[in-house]
């Protein structure tokens, strides 16, 4: 646990050091900002974090989170340090866990900026805080999952564009398109197109209900694509 806390740390460090960690906590900041202080906080309509949480976070989340996992490791691809994590006395798993881990405390660390809109709404009215509890347990498992997956493609490859487009065009389907699709399919098909929808998966979190189908898909999603990612790096060892 001491090795993966270590290179948790060290990717952690990564992120305050990379510029590119800073624009995507600005544009989060101030894109999320904009939408809950000009859309969903002024005078003549409820003030909820639901439209925040049901859409909007979802959305910037396919765009952001590929930004920062692209670099996980693909950069120790292109910079070659991949030689030194193939040589120390780590395994694949102990790399994979704390590359996931450092990216998630990153990426808790965004969501905390979003409680002041939660005492924004307690301020000015009386929210429910049962929902709004359950809304950030979807966030922290939607996340986890979008962070997975960027892991995943980044392990893949070298190269942090493809990296980064294949991330996005991956969660893009599963967040919007396969939505879309359930609205005009029927039957069999309707049921599994909505069981690997995003949206589908991640809605009953906004409306206060924790379902265990739910909770199921997201962790047990995470963890296979985390599986996946130590049976690639794996792969790469022995090439």
């Amino acid at each position: 646990m001491g090795r993966v806390w270590t290179i948790t740390r060290r990717e952690l460090l990564c992120f305050f050091c990379s510029p590119i960690a800073y624009v995507v906590l600005v544009v989060f900041l101030a894109f999320n900002g904009y939408i809950f202080g000009f859309l969903h906080f002024r005078s003549g309509t409820e003030s909820s974090l639901r439209p925040l949480f049901g859409y909007i976070l979802p959305l910037v989340l396919v765009f952001i989170i590929p930004m920062l996992t692209m670099r996980l490791m693909s950069e120790e691809y292109r910079s070659g340090t991949i030689e030194t994590l193939m040589t120390a006395p780590v395994s694949d798993a102990t790399v994979i866990a704390g590359k996931f881990l450092g990216t998630f405390l990153f990426y808790v660390l965004m969501l905390l900026t979003t409680l002041i809109y939660a005492a924004a709404v307690y301020a000015f009215g009386s929210p429910d805080f049962g929902a709004l509890w359950t809304g950030y347990l979807g966030l922290l498992l939607l996340g986890a999952f979008y962070i997975s997956v960027g892991l995943f493609f980044s392990t893949c490859t070298s190269n942090q564009i493809v990296a980064v487009v294949c991330s996005f065009a991956v969660l893009a389907t599963l967040a919007f398109l396969t939505g879309a699709i359930s609205q005009h399919v029927e039957g069999a098909t309707r049921v599994i197109v909505q069981h690997v929808s995003i949206t589908y998966q991640f809605s009953e979190f906004v409306q206060g209900a924790i379902n265990l189908n739910n909770l199921t898909f997201f962790v047990t999603t995470t963890l296979f694509l985390l599986f996946v990612s130590v049976k690639v790096l794996e792969s790469k060892r022995w090439r």
